[in-house]
């Protein structure tokens, strides 16, 4: 039961079914009385801008060269900056060493805090 479809045909019903949901989506939100009947006409309206957006790509796609600006869009990963020329076991640089020497800092406060005889403990 295959039905051969030109290309020029199956762009025209396309295009007809994005009017016939834009319409039906704007008579739906206009007569609507309750928020649910219009969500109903905004999912229509929405369906016919996704329809629309089906029709436009390949003409976008063609002028303005979507693979030339976003060249791996489905390779998005974040990924850390590695340091220039640095071996395993070498720190970065200075601020990496602030912040361990801060770190460090801040536990031995809390050790000292934690040992029998130390301020806080009840004994003076």
């Amino acid at each position: 039961m295959d039905i051969p479809v030109s290309s020029r045909d199956f762009h025209c019903l396309q295009l007809a079914c994005v009017a016939l949901g834009l319409v039906a989506g704007s008579i739906i939100i206009g007569v609507s009385v309750t928020k649910a009947v219009a969500a109903l006409g905004g999912i229509f309206i929405g369906a016919a801008g996704l329809g629309l957006l089906m029709l436009a790509y390949p003409f976008l796609k063609a002028r303005f060269n979507l693979e030339h600006l976003l060249p791996n869009l489905g390779n998005l990963r974040v990924h850390p900056h590695p340091a220039p020329d640095q071996g395993e076991g070498r720190s970065n640089a200075n601020g990496n060493k602030e912040g361990v020497r801060s770190s460090l800092a801040t536990v031995s406060r809390t050790l000292e805090k934690l040992k029998p005889g130390a301020r806080g403990t009840g004994e003076s």
